[in-house]
């Protein structure tokens, strides 16, 4: 074996390979002997066939399956010998010629060809240690759980007929029938019959509840609405229609009592035990928030500490699963780079400098987990699936079934509890101090801080 290095470009490295004829011969020869005894063919003995007969049978093929290991074994070990981390498949280039070909799988002339691959660049960890990170953690006030009850019993509001003639009125529950149609043809989806609807609530097409306002039990009125762009039936979006619309029946919202008789209606023995469990629900929703806060305040940290050349190959693989689903996004809201105040060009290059914040991050991640051999146990990825059937009652085990074969759903599965043991493992090193926040605080730019991480 010859292996010269003809490509040495930051990340990029290419081989010229030289594999002896006498060298593929010899596999060969020592594969075939190893047939000898295997194989059944008519007139010999087992383990009595030539080597030179069996070579004539199987000779091409056996070479084909010898030249291909072969290669597969050569590039490991010049990968290994060098402690290359592949970023990329190797990507291999042979002879094209069919008497070149021809005269390798022959045994009479050597294979040459080339090996290229991307490798991810050594990273230096950075001392952890050293990080200090700010841990924003909010207390859950009784005003919190009184306006968290409030918004269920809003949402389990009692309604009461408001009699012959009466008008309906913002907050008031109108049940309906409706006609809709779209340049005077019906379409799919657009009749209902007995369809309550809570004006204000904002539940429907924008403009269809306003215009229920001052409608009476059995009037019937056409109501002129456009479907948003962005609307989730694309035949439908951006299309104006008209609903012929009936009125049936017209209720005002009845004054909420919050008491043990209304905590029981939920399945709570008391008022008490419904704020117990209130109070509990918000308690886990806050210690997420501020989970997420510190995850991306530790992952801006090492962002800023591993500053290295990210493979190439990797930005480009992730700027482009990135861009496919914003043009998407992008189509299906009706919105252009002009209407959102930017270019084309522009929200490449920013998005790009998304793809390679968390191509590094994703490296640094899994050197941290390398080094310090964290790993995700077949336990704990099982237990992820089963909170995810559990989410989808009555379809457990097409859930199970799904991901028992699907090695891709089952990585998508691994990743974040992966991402979470490192992160963990990051902040039992770092110097963490707690700083109590308000609610407010806590959730501020929430969703910018998502977009970004």
């Amino acid at each position: 074996m010859q292996v010269k290095e003809t490509v040495a470009d930051g990340l990029k490295r290419e081989f010229e390979v030289t594999l002896q004829a006498a060298d593929i011969g010899a596999k060969v020869d020592a594969r075939l002997d190893d047939m000898k005894d295997k194989v059944r063919l008519n007139g010999f003995r087992p383990g009595k066939v030539p080597i030179g007969h069996l070579k004539r049978i199987y000779g091409r093929s056996v070479t084909a399956e010898t030249v291909e290991k072969l290669i597969r074994e050569t590039n490991d070990q010049i990968f290994t010998e060098r402690g290359f981390r592949l970023a990329t498949e190797p990507k291999i280039t042979m002879p094209s010629k069919e008497n070149e070909v021809e005269e390798i799988l022959a045994g009479k002339s050597d294979l040459n060809y080339t090996v290229a691959v991307e490798v991810v660049p050594t990273i230096e960890l950075a001392d952890f240690k050293s990080f200090s990170v700010e841990k924003p953690v909010a207390e859950v006030s009784d005003s919190d759980v009184d306006e968290a009850i409030n918004r269920i019993a809003t949402g389990n509001r009692s309604y009461a007929d408001k009699g012959e003639g009466a008008k309906a009125e913002t907050g008031d529950r109108v049940t309906i029938s409706f006609k809709g149609t779209i340049d005077g043809t019906p379409f799919d989806g657009g009749t209902g019959e007995g369809i309550q609807v809570a004006i204000g609530s904002g539940t429907f097409i924008p403009g269809f509840e306003d215009q229920l306002i001052g409608i009476a039990a059995g009037e019937t009125r056409t109501l002129k609405v456009e479907f948003p762009k962005n609307y989730t039936n694309a035949e439908l979006a951006g299309k104006p229609a008209e609903f012929e619309t009936t009125a049936s029946l017209v209720e005002a919202p009845q004054e909420l009592t919050i008491d043990d008789e209304f905590a029981k209606t939920l399945g709570f023995e008391s008022l008490d035990k419904l704020k117990e469990a209130a109070r509990g629900r918000l308690t886990a929703e806050y210690a997420g928030a501020t989970r997420q806060r510190v995850k991306r305040e530790l992952l801006d940290r090492l962002d800023e500490t591993h500053r290295f050349e990210a493979p190439p190959s990797l930005v480009e693989q992730e700027f482009e699963l990135m861009w496919r689903s914003i043009k998407a996004e992008m189509e299906s809201g009706g919105k252009t780079f002009e209407s959102e105040n930017t270019t084309e060009e522009a929200a490449q290059e920013e998005y790009r400098k998304i793809a390679d914040r968390r191509v590094r991050l994703g490296l640094v991640l899994s050197e941290i987990g390398e080094k310090n051999k964290i790993t995700v146990t077949d336990d704990e990825i099982s237990r992820a699936v089963i909170e995810r059937a559990r989410q989808m009652p009555g379809r457990e085990k097409e859930v199970w079934e799904y991901y028992r074969n699907n090695p891709e759903a089952l990585a998508q599965i691994r990743a974040p509890i992966y991402e979470d043991k490192v992160v963990d493992f990051i902040l039992e090193l770092a110097n963490v101090t707690e700083k109590t926040v308000s609610r407010e605080e806590l959730y501020k730019d929430d969703d910018a801080e998502k977009t970004a991480a």
